[in-house]
């Protein structure tokens, strides 16, 4: 009875909360359809905090911004070097921490970048944790490229290092640098555009070549080599130890390959077979005949070989579907082969042919638009291990650049100077360039290039959810639980924690809150697919399940810490049993940080990331323990008294549980059974519960449970739940109860029961005489 009263007073008060919680979230999303637009350029107030020589080497003075984006020229008396700007004024530059990361970037006449400074950010993982220098010594290395080229499409955007535990924050710096500096280019503010040196000419623009018509001829293989219609790179092991040598990275030139310098490292060819000749010579008659009937139009294939102690396709594309030792480059636009593009080519038709152990032909995606016309590079990516865990990368290109013999130009006319275009005026917005292709944002190349990893925890997620939807029958097989649970803790501990890094955080949360005030944008988001994609499910987890399914299942730093009481139960460490006052008292501490947290973050989001590390994620999880002394005897503090008291962080400090607590009071269902007789008087499931989120009368506190479904075990255990004991003990009453005699002779008496079957303790009937 007093159970059915708690259950309807909780009912009352959840149809209380959640018109509040509706009017909230409607709150906030009006708030964030009515957001300011963007703020001015804050270029004139960066500009004094550095001298002219630190951001332009060769500078002596800075002139006034002009134009729109704002550029202030550079000069060395009255010669002008360049142009400094502000990245944020040209391009998305929004980091971790929802804030524009503003660093000034300056380049020559050329296009070419000569020198960036960080200025302002807000990025919690280089306020605490990663030091500043390291992140800009990464950004240091795109200093002295010519992006000219990029601009124009004929080569790459350059790459730069990426620092372990701050992988947005430098993908999104380096992508906003190399952004602004070609939209900058190709909108003529810098140097001199192509259409404004054609137009400074007098001469038109030179018409577009096409292939030539015709089936095309068969020709042997030293022809096509000969005039570039297969391309070759070829390496040895000399050639690439050296080049690892020069790299600057000690620990990979200290491992060198071992083998003869001479020795072929790889012998790597590639051509563009769905050129009529080259295909029908590669791959003979029929083998063009049927890849033309694969292709649509306009779409093209590239034919790749190689032999030597290197293989090109490597293993990736057995494990996750992915070829990432070679990358197909064009127009700044990179593309990564996936096993249902790829065939495997026993031989090579053209006479003369070499016999190559690896030959494969990879059909370009549609959505790429090859252009057979225009150069195009592959690269090669060379892995070698430096470390149990870490590698060292080097890239090779090989460039194609199809024959003039298979091209067909128009003769391009003279234009008269009058109708020549003019330059874009000083004042021009580099919104006024064309995009290109370089313009893909940023966020889908990430999820392109983590595709692999967005699978597996697409899986584990489904994995998931079929726990819980069907935990009755997991909880009615105790052994058969305990190892899914823990092996699905080890998988989030293991490769969702420490080798992907996706620690959901209080900072999400706080980031996610303040950008529906200062401006809402999906990009920044996406930018880490793994943590959009745990957040997007647990947002869903909470209106069935609540907060359970995050902290007790995909919690890195929860799994770690149940890991670990496990080994300690097993090595039979005391455990301490929280008193129930102290215990319910200690429950709203979390909740006091959390709130403590917001309302610093409406403040000051900076502040708020910093005191957010009251969370011991980014130690423990991201980088792994190697941080200053401080920072690494919390974590490990918190994880010794979690030996003691299971899970004691997540019980009274975690700020994130407390966040998703708020929320997880919405939710529709009821999933955990109860008996009447729990609480009064059974108490085992709350005795045995590892988090104390059992309260004595024998209800459930959603806010506190992590749903580990050690309840449910003990609902359904027929020998440990004193309810289930109660009702197999009086089945068994009734079956005796049940037992009829019938006469059975002078001899020992039959005893059945109503079936008329043997009672099972009834001695078995002998005929009479």
């Amino acid at each position: 009875m007093g159970n059915t009263r708690l259950v309807a007073r909780q009912g009352r008060l959840r149809h209380a909360v959640m018109p509040w919680c509706l009017v909230l979230l409607l709150a906030a999303l009006l708030w964030s359809a009515c957001a300011l637009p963007a703020a001015a350029s804050r270029l004139a107030e960066f500009l004094p905090r550095v001298t002219p020589a630190e951001i332009f080497p060769g500078a002596d003075r800075l002139g006034a911004p002009q134009g729109e984006p704002p550029l202030a020229p550079a000069y060395a008396g009255d010669r002008l070097l360049g142009h400094v700007w502000l990245n944020a004024d040209v391009t998305d530059a929004t980091g971790y921490s929802g804030k524009p990361i503003h660093m000034l970037v300056a380049a020559d006449t050329e296009g070419v970048i000569r020198g960036i400074r960080l200025v302002d950010h807000k990025e919690p993982i280089v306020l605490i944790g990663i030091p500043e220098r390291r992140i800009v010594d990464s950004m240091n290395r795109l200093v002295g490229t010519a992006m000219a080229p990029v601009a124009r499409g004929e080569a790459r955007p350059p790459q730069t290092d990426i620092v372990s535990g701050a992988t947005v924050t430098v993908l999104v710096m380096a992508d906003s640098v190399v952004r602004s500096t070609v939209r900058l280019l190709r909108a003529g503010r810098l140097g001199t555009a192509p259409a404004a040196a054609a137009a400074a000419t007098g001469a038109a623009a030179p018409a577009p070549a096409t292939l030539a018509p015709g089936p095309g001829e068969i020709r042997d293989w030293e022809s096509l080599l000969g005039d570039g219609s297969v391309r070759r790179l070829h390496l040895s092991i000399g050639e690439v130890n050296e080049a690892f040598a020069r790299s600057g990275n000690q620990a990979a030139a200290d491992a060198p390959e071992p083998g003869d310098p001479d020795e072929t490292f790889i012998d790597l060819y590639a051509a563009l077979v769905s050129v009529p000749t080259i295909g029908r010579s590669l791959l003979g008659d029929a083998g063009y005949e049927q890849l033309t009937g694969r292709l649509r139009p306009g779409q093209g294939a590239i034919l790749v070989a190689g032999e030597g102690i290197y293989s090109f396709k490597g293993s990736g594309y057995v494990r996750g579907g992915i070829f990432d030792r070679i990358e197909l480059i064009q127009d700044g636009r990179t593309l990564r082969f996936r096993d249902h593009d790829h065939v495997r080519l026993g031989d090579i038709a053209a006479d003369g042919a070499p016999r190559l152990p690896e030959i494969a032909l990879f059909t370009v995606p549609e959505g790429f638009d090859l252009d057979p016309t225009e150069p195009w590079q592959l690269q090669l990516l060379v892995q070698r291990a430096i470390g149990a865990r870490e590698k060292a990368f080097l890239s090779f290109e090989l460039s194609y650049r199809l024959p003039e013999s298979y091209l067909s130009r128009p003769t391009p006319a003279v234009a008269p100077a009058a109708a020549a275009p003019a330059a874009p005026p000083p004042g021009a917005g580099a919104e006024t360039a064309s995009e290109g292709p370089l313009e893909v944002p940023l966020w889908q190349r990430i999820w392109w290039s983590k595709s692999w990893d967005i699978g597996i925890t697409a899986v584990a997620l489904l994995i998931l959810t079929g726990i819980f939807f069907f935990q009755d029958q997991l909880v009615r097989r105790p052994a058969l639980y305990r190892w899914v649970r823990r092996g699905f803790l080890l998988w989030t501990l293991v490769w969702l924690g420490w080798y992907a890094g996706a620690q959901l955080s209080v900072v999400n949360v706080l980031t996610f809150t303040n950008s529906l005030v200062t401006g809402f944008s999906w990009d920044f988001f996406l930018n880490a697919p793994l943590i959009f994609i745990l957040w997007a499910g647990v947002a869903a987890a909470l209106i069935f399940w609540g907060r359970g399914v995050f902290c007790g299942w995909l919690c890195p730093f929860g799994a770690l810490q149940e890991l670990l009481a496990t080994v300690a139960q097993k090595l039979r460490v005391p455990q301490i049993t929280m008193p129930w006052g102290l215990h319910e008292r200690l429950w709203p501490v979390k909740y006091i940080v959390f709130l403590g947290l917001f309302g610093v973050s409406l403040h000051s989001i900076a502040l708020a990331e910093q005191l957010a590390e009251v969370e011991p994620f980014k130690t423990a999880i991201i980088l792994k323990f190697m941080r200053e002394w401080p920072f690494t005897l919390y974590a490990v503090g918190l994880l010794a008294a979690g030996l003691f008291v299971e899970r004691f962080f997540c019980r009274y400090l975690c700020p994130l549980g407390a966040a998703l607590a708020i929320p997880g009071r919405m939710r529709t269902f009821e999933w955990l059974k109860r008996w009447q007789e729990c609480g009064s008087p059974c108490q085992r499931c709350a005795r045995e519960c590892p988090v104390q989120s059992i309260h004595p009368e024998g209800n459930i506190n959603p806010n506190e449970c992590i749903y580990c479904m050690h309840c449910q075990e003990l609902y359904r255990a027929e020998d440990r739940c004193p309810h289930n004991i109660q009702l197999r003990l009086k089945r068994e009453r009734q079956v005796a109860m049940s037992a009829v005699p019938l006469p059975g002779g002078k001899g020992p008496k039959t005893t059945i029961t109503r079936t008329g079957k043997p009672a099972a303790d009834a001695p078995a009937a002998t005929p009479g005489p």
